[in-house]
């Protein structure tokens, strides 16, 4: 009779586990499609000499977060970078992340990337996608990928054309861009 209350706990919690993950999904949008840098003349941020541009009519948190892209761009791969201390000598994936969007207004304080995971809204962007799952996160600005590398690289903050795998990453944006 004592195994009874055993299996009841034991569903309960099978159940519980269920849908934490399905309430977890549907919070968030999974990205299906790796990026890949589509250039739309007049529309798209633009890479020249290293640095990113952004088309004059873009929202002035698009040009704030180029800025401060532009300004960390370069900057060594550093393992917690940007965590303790936003001005930093060095980031890592989140902190490079967590640097544009404060800097930008759009975040107050640091985040891991597993926190990046819920931020804003969810799904891809007008003009800012958020690419975020455990262990790694970047975002795409007008188009154009800020990352700090691709495949163990680890060479820090830098914007890129280049493609890049989004498996397991899921896809989020700020408010109203």
């Amino acid at each position: 009779m004592k195994i009874i209350p055993f299996v009841k706990i034991f569903i309960c919690i099978l159940l519980i586990t269920i849908f934490s993950g399905c309430i977890s999904n549907i919070f968030n949008a999974r990205a299906k499609k790796p990026y890949r840098y589509e250039l739309n003349y007049g529309e798209s941020v633009i890479l020249r000499n290293g640095y990113a541009i952004a088309p004059r009519h873009a929202p002035p948190a698009v040009h704030r977060i180029v800025a401060a892209g532009n300004r960390i761009k370069g900057l060594p791969y550093k393992l917690g970078g940007g965590h303790k201390h936003v001005e930093d000598n060095g980031y890592d994936c989140s902190g490079a992340v967590s640097y544009v969007l404060i800097k930008s207004g759009l975040l107050k304080s640091p985040m891991t990337s597993k926190g990046l995971r819920q931020y804003g809204r969810r799904g891809k962007g007008e003009w800012v996608t958020l690419y975020a799952r455990n262990g790694h996160t970047f975002i795409v600005v007008g188009g154009l990928r800020f990352d700090t590398g691709y495949n163990g690289e680890g060479r820090g903050p830098s914007w890129t054309v280049n493609d890049r795998p989004t498996r397991g990453h899921f896809m989020r944006h700020p408010n109203n861009l």
